[in-house]
């Protein structure tokens, strides 16, 4: 059977453009002050989702024709079907540290009230659709081919939320990313503060100096926890300093929603699901991933990606990069661990570990992903 690739219509220029809408999905466009004729237009397994009708009749219509509707949720404060991934200035509008009604804050307040671990089928569904279509946002930004390679080149960055503005590792993963990004390389975080933070930051300032990189810093320093007051406003004046940043992307989510999204990702894919969110994360970054200093969910994330690459689940081997040797090798053991869990595997020589920025970018360089044959 001949597999059928559904085409999207996000906007109502593009709708207008439309001599078909056979195949293709419709998504979230006011149609009710739309002169279209209907009746003139091949409907047949068009997919509208989250549109809204001028009335019930042309509903009627358009699924006589052949169409499937997925109709709109009242009273959320998030659009089960939106077309692109967020910005930190949509998330962060109204935000006040006293006082806090961004729409950040609101999401995550209603998935609080509705049902954070047992949400009724209703908002069940809608977060199902909402986090849907982040994911295929997120595809469109990565630009993936038939063969699962993504024509951005993404790294990811891992370790703890926790870390301070104030510590070494910040500094030393914020000058990787920085390097990274400068080659050209989609630089992709968690989203959080600490270790989050500092790979976004880095990434964000890849057309700057490392000299820019360090004044930066200098201000960031002045509110180092992100529980500060002036945490936000630090962050706010880094970009204000440096506005011509670099695309780099975050993945958050609302399960950890009282942690506020780093202002320094230009893209942020921010889903209601933990559990897809952290999968996805690491399943995207397919041109490595580096651990830096992290708890329990940097080390469940190391496990994680060893299990995508020891089963090449995504079709290719990636790259893990152990960055912190005294974490990585004398409190915790967790390196040596995954070389004796590789050992045999194609994904055993694309282990590394080091404390140099310098290392990390040059690593990444000089082993790309390697097809699962």
């Amino acid at each position: 059977m001949k597999r059928i690739v559904m085409s999207e219509v996000e906007t109502i220029a593009q709708l207008l453009e439309q001599k078909t809408l056979r195949n293709k999905a419709v998504q979230g466009i006011n149609l009710s002050n739309l002169a279209i004729d209907w009746n003139t237009i091949d409907l047949q397994d068009a997919l509208f989702l989250g549109c809204q009708f001028v009335s019930s009749e042309q509903e009627c219509l358009i699924r006589g024709r052949g169409a499937h509707i997925f109709p709109s949720f009242d009273g959320l404060p998030y659009n089960p079907y939106r077309s692109a991934l967020y910005t930190w200035q949509e998330l962060m509008e109204g935000y006040d540290p006293e006082n806090d009604v961004s729409l950040d804050y609101r999401i995550y307040q209603h998935f609080i009230e509705h049902g954070r671990y047992h949400p009724d089928i209703r908002e069940a569904l809608a977060q199902r659709l909402h986090d849907h279509a982040i994911d295929n946002a997120l595809h469109e930004l990565l630009g993936y081919n038939h063969d699962g390679m993504t024509r951005k080149k993404g790294v990811g960055f891992m370790g703890g939320h926790g870390v301070l503005r104030t510590d070494p590792s910040y500094r030393k993963v914020a000058q990787a990313a920085q390097l990274l990004a400068k080659q050209g390389y989609l630089i992709t975080s968690g989203g959080g503060p600490g270790i989050m933070e500092a790979a976004n930051l880095g990434a964000y300032l890849a057309k700057y100096s490392p000299g820019d990189l360090d004044q930066a810093i200098h201000l960031l320093c002045q509110a180092p926890a992100c529980d500060h007051p002036k945490h936000f406003a630090q962050s706010q004046r880094v970009l204000e300093m440096f506005p011509d940043g670099t695309d780099n992307l975050a993945v958050p989510t609302w399960f950890y929603g009282h942690e506020p999204s780093n202002l320094f990702a230009s893209h942020i894919a921010k889903y209601f699901s933990n559990s897809i969110r952290e999968d996805g994360l690491l399943a995207i970054s397919l041109y490595g991933v580096v651990f830096a200093p992290g708890s329990a969910g940097t080390t469940q994330e190391i496990f994680m990606d060893a299990t995508q690459n020891h089963y090449g689940s995504f079709g290719y081997y990636s790259p893990m990069i152990f960055f912190g040797k005294r974490r990585y090798m004398k409190e915790t053991f967790l390196f040596p661990v995954l070389q004796q869990l590789a050992w045999g595997h194609p994904y055993a020589d694309l282990l590394f570990i080091t404390d140099s920025p310098e290392d990390v970018a040059a690593l990444i360089m000089q082993h790309p992903p390697r097809r699962v044959s």
